[in-house]
């Protein structure tokens, strides 16, 4: 644990082990980083890495670089052929769920390699999430479904068509009574279009929508009080307070990138005298908003609602104008706290934002539109949409479908995409059901536990391989056009739902545009079909903003007093959420795997968060086994102990424990669907942990680092930085910093550094995937993360502060520094690590010799060491993802952080053509590019019109480590907080 460095109190720590300073915390970092250490000891096979690596030696016949048949028109000037090593930009759409995000994708010679944001698209503007950075890795995935099966042997598309015309004839005559279909959400204007058409052709069939993870309850909330079908746009960027209840905004809600930019936004200070705007949040367990609140308050799930009405009355009786609410049978003990944020909330009147989280029921979130219509935010910070071309998920509706399965009432079943046997709640039975229908079909892209069990299973295309569209939140439409020819022969969406409405098999290019003919009736169609190709989306497309208003009449009171029996150890409250792969979507997905967790910094498995006090009166320890009873069911799992959640409260991560994944996600972690009902789908309460005597490996990073009492994170409230601006420097006392060599000359030409702001930074870890992606950084598995050799080249360092049961959370992105006088250069027996003239610290790969002396002697700790060789035993198709314009490491090499040269080099190139220098912002380094609040930057330092070099002369910038004098060219900007003044040192009055 750090030690107070501002005399603020404020004390860092990354585990609870580390706050304790056990015995077992000081065993771990004498092992990790003794002089003396000896190299762990290895138990990877070949055959466990070839399962790792998902290796599929059949496909190697896929070797080569496959071109697109139909013609593309790419984003930018569109070259008269091919140019071997000069990348072509395509603009596309990535459908997810009822949210579409707009994408620029990297190709070489018809092989794309690389996602990035579309700057002209509003869901992304330029930046991306990990889960967008990851989805080309799935592209390439050897284990993706391959050939058309029929009860579970090899068969042909014709044949399958064949089928479905019978399939036709045969319901056509009954307009589709016993005939239904399960699909995924989406938002698409061709979908949309063919499934009228089926419900045209077959009145009588059944059409539900469903997934795991939806925003069902907020779209229900909408319609039950406005009588109408909205979208809610929530503008995090026009609000000065904002409430966070149970939502995750930033990460895991829907348009969490916009979401996120808005909010950075109000956060961006060149000074003390900005404006910075206020963040409160009311959550069961931390989570990236939560470690970005000015305020938090740790509450149950349950309680939730409770609050809410607290709110709600308090607000009441500061004069805000609300319609009578039922009297709270539970009031809420935080009086202090709802007090002042009520106060707050009226005193920013149309410019305050309350949003709540998809897992609180739909009567939170109609209590909850009813308080921003009160707040005037209608129209100001929360806008919204008509819903054009989406179908919803339905919970309800799923579980009718299952209960006419049960009953013999649906002959006929296709399954559009998803997973329900894996996913479905228990409670519905649905691989019971599915046994009692008589003709099943699953089109899906892998062969996954429900394709097992379906008559027919369809290959279905990677969106990057496909052609269709898509509508985005905001109304805007746009295109999917493929980057390459489908590797394994899927089909696209568009296909199979035209195949579906028709019984014609056309190709997906030629039902796009019969699509977009319809709507862009008038005028030159091709001009206007190949400038929305160009540009990835159509302009002005957005739907108009629709003039809600809250029909007080039917504002539900009924269900607002519903009373529970109060959580204890025999008690346990019960929590469900997404986790790094989704809802289990992306678990064959190597880089989200091994990607920790931004809060407990778990990889490769799920476990039972729970808090110190909750395992302390269990008897259990961190990695004990429990099995956790609910809702009579039983689930075994290891606990994880984690600071800040809610007493007596069990967090569960879902998308794990699959069976039937690939070769990578396989029997990795615990299947928490096992124990989710429809009634309980996000969290419920009557839960028991019993320890079973039993430990269970858990690869945990957060303790792989530590600030050993350096002042790393520098941080103060808004109304500390005010008083002294010069605090961030201030905190670390030294000499004059003098070298013992002879100093550069680093005062002409380029010369690069990197700033990154610690206000904005909200430790999504986009920029650790982007950075993966861009410079082909391996996995490296379970077992190695554990013995602390993972390979990221940018980690996202999580400390806490303050108190164990109410502490703070900030996250501290880390690569190499490119320091000026670097410790990694002079300790180097063959000067593999060297300095260039442009400030760059560089590696030549083939000079290393894998002393590891670099990384010893580096105060940072970001220099990665090529264990094993993970790379020469991929397969062709995994082949294909890499980025050819850098260098696929060996065994036995150190490699770390290069500022992306390649992207330097290639900008320098095309100015040195062009005969001028490089641009400010010409080009962006991966982690800069892919970041969705803006919070890094990059540039030439020389330039003092740089964006790089502002922010390097605001008075909040520092350098980490800048006492070691080791001049690094990275350099941070300190946060701060903005804390409510009625609320310093508030401490909750949780039981």
């Amino acid at each position: 644990m750090s030690k107070d460095n501002n005399n603020t109190g404020r004390k860092y720590w990354l585990s609870l082990e580390q706050f304790k300073d056990s015995r077992e915390y000081r065993k771990t970092l004498l092992k990790r980083y003794h002089e003396n250490n000896e190299e762990m000891p290895s138990q990877m096979s070949r055959r466990n890495f070839l399962t790792l690596m998902g290796a599929s030696m059949a496909m190697a016949s896929l070797a080569g670089c496959r071109r697109p048949v139909e013609k593309i028109i790419p984003y930018v000037v569109q070259p008269e052929e091919v140019v071997p090593g000069v990348p072509t930009y395509y603009a596309t759409s990535m459908p997810f769920g009822n949210s579409a995000f707009g994408l620029i994708v990297e190709t070489h010679e018809g092989r794309p390699t690389k996602i990035e944001g579309n700057p002209d698209h509003d869901s992304t503007m330029g930046t991306s999430n990990s889960l967008i950075q990851a989805s080309i890795l799935g592209l390439y995935d050897p284990d993706r479904a391959k050939i058309v099966r029929h009860d579970q042997t090899d068969d042909n598309y014709d044949n399958f068509v064949t089928f479905w015309r019978g399939q036709i004839d045969k319901y056509k005559s009954n307009k589709g009574k016993g005939l239904a279909f399960l699909s995924e959400q989406f938002s698409s204007p061709t979908l949309s279009y063919h499934k009228k058409e089926i419900k045209k052709a077959y009145p009588d069939a059944r059409w539900v929508s469903w997934e795991p993870v939806s925003d069902e309850n907020i779209f229900r909330a909408i319609e039950n009080l406005t009588g109408k079908q909205l979208r809610p746009d929530f503008k995090t960027g026009s609000a000065d307070v904002i409430l966070s209840l149970d939502s995750d905004f930033l990460h895991s809600e829907s348009e969490n990138i916009k979401a996120a930019r808005g909010f950075a936004d109000g956060r961006r200070m060149k000074s003390g005298k900005d404006k910075m705007n206020r963040l409160y949040v009311v959550e069961n367990a931390f989570s990236i908003t939560g470690g970005m609140a000015d305020h938090r308050l740790r509450k149950r799930s349950g309680e939730i609602g409770e609050f809410t009405l607290a709110l709600a009355e308090q607000l009441k009786r500061q004069g805000l104008g609300l319609p009578d609410l039922p009297e709270n049978n539970n009031p809420d003990k935080d009086d202090k706290w709802l007090e002042a944020l009520a106060k707050d909330l009226i005193s920013a009147k149309g410019k305050s934002l309350v949003v709540a989280g998809r897992r609180q029921p739909v009567w939170v979130h109609e209590l909850v539109f009813v308080i921003n219509e009160a707040l005037g935010n209608f129209g100001r910070t929360i806008v919204f949409h008509k819903i054009d071309d989406s179908v919803l998920s339905s919970t309800n509706d799923m579980r009718e479908l299952a209960r006419a399965m049960h009953d013999g009432k649906v002959g006929t079943l296709v399954i559009l995409g998803g997973n329900p046997v894996y996913d479905a709640p228990v409670d519905i039975e649905f691989e019971k059901a599915l046994g009692r229908v008589e003709n099943t079909v699953h089109f899906s892209g892998y062969l996954d536990e429900t394709s097992r069990l379906v008559g027919w299973h369809i290959p279905k295309a990677h969106y990057l391989e496909s052609w269709g569209d898509v509508r985005s939140d905001d109304g805007t439409t746009g295109v999917i056009q493929p980057m390459i020819e489908p590797l394994f022969g899927g089909k696209a969406d568009a296909e199979f739902y035209a195949l579906l409405s028709t019984g014609r098999d056309k190709r997906g290019y030629e039902i796009v545009r019969e699509t977009w003919k319809k709507m862009l009736s008038g005028g030159d169609f091709e001009k206007k079909w190949r400038r929305i190709l160009h540009d990835g989306l159509h302009k002005n497309s957005t739907s108009p903003e629709v003039n809600a208003k809250i029909n007080k009449n039917r504002i539900r009171k009924d269900t607002y007093n519903a009373e529970s029996k109060p959580a204890s150890i025999d008690n346990l409250e019960v929590n469900f959420y997404p986790s790094q792969v989704y809802d289990g979507r992306f678990a064959n997905n190597g880089w989200l795997q091994e990607l920790p967790d931004p809060v407990s910094k778990i990889s490769w498995d799920n476990a039972a968060l729970i808090n110190p006090r909750t395992a302390k009166e269990l008897g259990l320890s961190n990695a004990d086994m429990i099995d956790l009873e609910f809702d009579g069911r039983k689930l075994n799992l290891p606990i994880w102990i984690v600071p800040g959640q809610a007493n007596y409260t069990v967090g569960l991560y879902m998308g794990y424990g699959r069976e039937r994944a690939g070769n990578v996600g396989n029997k990795v972690g615990f299947d928490t669907y096992r124990i989710r009902t429809s009634g309980s789908d996000y969290f419920g309460s009557g839960a028991k942990a019993i320890g079973t005597g039993v430990k269970y490996k858990i690869a945990n990073t957060q303790d792989h680092n530590s600030m050993e009492g350096r002042p790393l994170i520098r941080e103060a409230t808004l109304e500390e930085y005010r008083v002294n601006p010069e605090f961030a420097e201030e905190m670390v006392e030294h000499p004059p910093l003098k070298s013992i060599y002879a100093d550069h000359d680093y005062s002409k030409g380029y010369q690069w550094g990197m700033v990154i702001d610690l206000n904005t930074c909200i430790g999504c870890n986009a920029c650790t995937i982007a950075c993966q992606s861009e410079n082909n950084i391996p996995i490296v598995g379970k077992e190695q993360v554990a013995n602390g050799r993972e390979m990221h080249w940018i980690r996202n360092d999580r400390y806490y502060s303050g108190d164990v049961d109410e502490p703070e959370m900030v996250h501290m992105p880390v690569a190499c520094q490119h320091c000026e006088n670097a410790p990694c250069e002079s300790v180097c027996p063959v000067a593999a690590t060297s300095h260039d003239k442009e400030g760059l610290n560089v590696m030549t790969y083939n000079r290393c010799i894998g002393t590891r002396y670099c990384s010893n002697n580096c105060p940072y700790k970001v220099r990665r060491f090529n264990f094993f060789n993970y790379t020469k035993d991929k397969n062709e198709v995994e082949k294909m993802s890499q980025n050819p314009d850098v260098t696929v490491r060996s065994r036995g090499v150190m490699e770390k952080c290069t500022f992306c040269i390649q992207r330097i080099n290639r900008a320098k190139q095309k100015a040195k053509t062009e005969g001028r220098q490089v641009a400010d912002n010409e080009f962006q380094t991966a982690c800069q590019q892919a970041c969705p609040t803006q919070a890094i930057q990059f540039g030439n330092i020389n330039n003092p019109e740089s964006e790089v070099s502002k922010q390097k002369r605001i008075d909040r910038n520092y350098e980490l480590l800048g006492e070691l004098n080791v001049r690094p060219r990275n350099s941070y900007l300190a946060k701060i907080r903005n804390p409510n003044p009625e609320l310093i040192d508030y401490k909750t009055m949780e039981s």
